[in-house]
């Protein structure tokens, strides 16, 4: 029986090990930073449309994060980091560039994770694993435009064996909701945002964290706005959507694969799409695709920055990006839960929204 840190893409038959936790709440120290500017330089982020203002906020340190009142703001909750780059990662940047501001909230510093990439795979990266995820983070999001604060859980790990060992004490998967929700209200209230994203009832996939995530943002979607919970977490607001990413689909797979197959190259899905039944397929789920296509190189940059959790060379990025732009130029979610009169099918976050806040 062990512990193990799942990996968010494809290649999670990588060689799991679990360094020592280490315990860490409120900043995790100061990253170092990719200047905005040479995000530009390197191509990384398309240049502003006409009239956007784009700022780059150091929030991301831990800052306190307020909002003005009339900004289109999308928060963003996440379980690690590298889980804001490969789930909704294109759709963040694309609004980034144009003027609106995104927050990821993670909730856990990924200290149960694991090296994945091969090339990151010696004793000196294992010793700093909890420190280099948090550089990684900090590249990650200079690279999408993005805020970020860590709420301060600690990485559950993935448990393996038959039966299940129990859950590391203190960890993120235990806290009770109504605590480990705290913080989150606490950020919805200071940042003010109109929609969030977070993962399903299975959290994407079923690892503790990932379903905890889920169960928190529900619970903070609905008491961030109740003047009677958390009185004493600031004043209440109010956000008007949530969505769950459906990243991960049959039809969308399968559209890749076959656009592999019919270049003769040899596609990376075919033993995925083998063992996938079609009965647990979410597809039919997906209410808003959003265009993103010209931010998928944003999305893949900051991929790569997580450098510990992600190989280059790896199964990940074996569709070439024409490919996936050419077939499938969206990313797709649910909208879980909207306070706002808008029909569905979507192709956009802010549908309903926009027309009450006048963007900067």
């Amino acid at each position: 029986m062990s512990i193990r840190q799942a990996n968010t893409g494809p290649d999670d038959d990588a060689r799991m090990r679990a360094p020592e936790m280490r315990n860490r709440t409120g900043s995790p120290g100061e990253p170092s930073h990719t200047s905005p500017d040479r995000v530009h330089e390197q191509g990384f982020l398309p240049p502003p449309g006409p009239g956007v203002r784009r700022t780059h906020s150091r929030t991301g340190d831990n800052g306190r994060v307020t909002a003005p009142a009339d900004q289109l703001r999308l928060l963003a909750v996440h379980a690690h980091p590298d889980d804001e780059s490969s789930k909704g990662a294109a759709t963040m940047a694309k609004y980034v560039a144009e003027g609106a501001r995104v927050l990821v909230a993670t909730c856990t510093g990924g200290e149960r994770g694991s090296v994945l990439n091969p090339a990151m795979d010696r004793p000196e990266v294992w010793e700093r694993l909890p420190q280099i995820r948090v550089e990684e983070m900090a590249r990650a999001r200079e690279i999408l435009g993005v805020e970020q604060e860590f709420l301060g859980f600690v990485d559950s790990g993935l448990p393996e064996g038959d039966p299940l060992p129990p859950l590391p004490e203190g960890c993120f998967a235990l806290v009770p909701v109504e605590e480990a929700a705290a913080p989150l209200v606490a950020l919805i209230r200071r940042f003010k945002p109109q929609v969030i994203t977070t993962y399903d009832e299975r959290g994407g996939y079923p690892h503790p964290d990932h379903i905890k995530t889920h169960e928190i943002s529900m619970h903070a979607f609905d008491a961030a706005g109740d003047p009677d919970r958390y009185p004493e977490l600031g004043e209440p607001w109010q956000p008007s959507k949530l969505y769950y990413h459906m990243s991960f689909t049959l039809p969308r797979t399968k559209a890749l694969h076959e656009a592999i197959l019919a270049t003769g190259a040899e596609s990376p899905y075919t033993e995925w799409l083998a063992g996938w039944d079609p009965a647990h397929d979410i597809s039919h789920r997906v209410t808003t695709r959003v265009p993103c296509a010209e931010y998928f190189p944003v999305r893949d940059a900051a991929l790569i920055a997580h450098a510990t959790q992600i190989d280059p060379e790896g199964r990940w990025f074996a569709c070439p990006p024409e490919t996936q732009q050419r077939v499938w130029p969206t990313e797709d979610y649910e909208l879980a839960r909207s306070l706002v009169e808008t029909p569905t099918p979507e192709d956009d976050l802010f549908a309903g929204i926009r027309s009450e806040v006048g963007v900067r």
